[in-house]
């Protein structure tokens, strides 16, 4: 059950962006006023099909919607396709260094190419990945990174790093067009939260017709990670740039999805689970709020209902502030009042209100 107001791309903020050009991963639709999508990667060994397989499942549970795939070897080829041909989601191959391999991903059932034309072997080895795509009727992303980028490009002075970034990529794009390949995703990323920032901006303003992946890359473990990427693409998607996303964890990759979604409902671009809203506790509390605002948003991570839940520590910071709420709680001594949309429900004791407030919810 999802909740969609918004997608991406560069638009005003809190509008899909009708400019870009819709494509497609899969079954999946990636710009043209489509919703955000959320994508992350997979981390088990890429020669290991069922391992890939099974995090595929846990990740699509969170919520995934397109899953990507490293392939560092050709002998990891028969384990993507094996894992292409058994996905719920739509996998796109992740490729460096290997024009070849790239190659033979689109014959073996990837929805997507990534590659870095940079690294891939340069214009020549490119046009024979893009002819491949043709063939087997896939897009491409291109992928710059700040740490990736051609050489003679990189040592430029009168060019700021933002600025090389989108050079190169609207440079890639440019060639890409010239040989009548317009299924394309363009990502430039880096990990300097205010260079990826900036690398957007430029590139929303130079190619607006292409739908941009954003990220943060190598943003860091989990905390460090989630905050530098919420800052960054919320800041782009306050904008309406972006029209699908990664956030880049040292992490389960489910954190990642779990992120993403967060971050979308955030900013009221997209639900598809519930929202806690709870007060961050002070001298008036006199019930264990830490531990039951925790209890509550454990057992809220198997409920796909975009509702609103308020866990609020005193009749102060109750159904008046969180009056918005689907369903919430506001505690007092050894006790809680049940509220809906600012409503008193009923009153119950500290040790059942976990689960009253699941009971209201199964009832939305």
């Amino acid at each position: 059950m999802e909740e969609v107001r918004s997608g991406g791309g560069a638009a005003s903020a809190g509008k899909p962006n009708a400019f870009t050009r819709r494509v497609m991963v899969g079954d999946v639709a990636v710009g043209g006023a489509a919703p955000c999508a959320v994508q992350s990667m997979l981390n088990e060994a890429a020669d290991d099909a069922a391992a890939n397989l099974a995090q595929i499942e846990r990740l699509a549970e969170a919520g995934c919607e397109i899953v990507r795939m490293a392939i560092p070897r050709a002998s990891c080829l028969d384990a993507f396709e094996a894992v292409c041909k058994a996905s719920p989601l739509p996998v796109v191959a992740d490729i460096h260094f290997s024009a070849d391999i790239a190659i033979e991903a689109a014959r073996r059932g990837a929805a997507k190419l990534r590659i870095n034309p940079g690294n891939i072997g340069g214009l020549a080895e490119t046009d024979r990945v893009i002819a491949a795509a043709c063939e087997a009727h896939i897009p491409i992303r291109i992928g710059v990174n700040a740490g990736s980028l051609d050489s003679d490009l990189a040592a430029r002075e009168d060019l700021s790093l933002p600025e090389k970034l989108a050079r190169s990529a609207a440079d890639y794009v440019k060639h890409f067009e010239e040989q009548g390949f317009y299924d394309i995703v363009v990502s430039a990323k880096a990990h300097d939260v205010m260079t990826t920032v900036q690398t957007y901006r430029i590139l929303a303003a130079e190619i607006p017709e292409v739908p941009l992946h954003i990220g943060i890359t190598e943003a860091g473990t989990l905390f460090q990670g989630i905050i530098k990427s919420a800052s960054g693409l919320g800041i782009l998607l306050e904008q309406g740039i972006g029209d699908t996303l990664r956030i880049s964890l040292t992490d389960d990759p489910v954190e990642e999805v779990r992120a993403c979604w967060t971050l979308l409902a955030a900013l009221d671009l997209r639900r598809r689970s519930p929202e806690i809203i709870s007060c961050p506790t002070c001298g008036r509390c006199e019930v264990d709020l830490i531990a039951l605002a925790k209890e509550v948003e454990g057992r809220l991570r198997s409920v796909a209902v975009p509702a609103k839940v308020a866990v609020m520590g005193c009749v102060v910071n109750g159904p008046g502030e969180a009056a918005d709420a689907d369903i919430g709680v506001a505690c007092g001594k050894g006790s809680g009042v049940i509220f809906a949309q600012g409503k008193t429900l009923r009153k119950v004791e500290e040790g059942a209100i976990v689960d009253a407030l699941m009971e209201e919810i199964g009832k939305l």
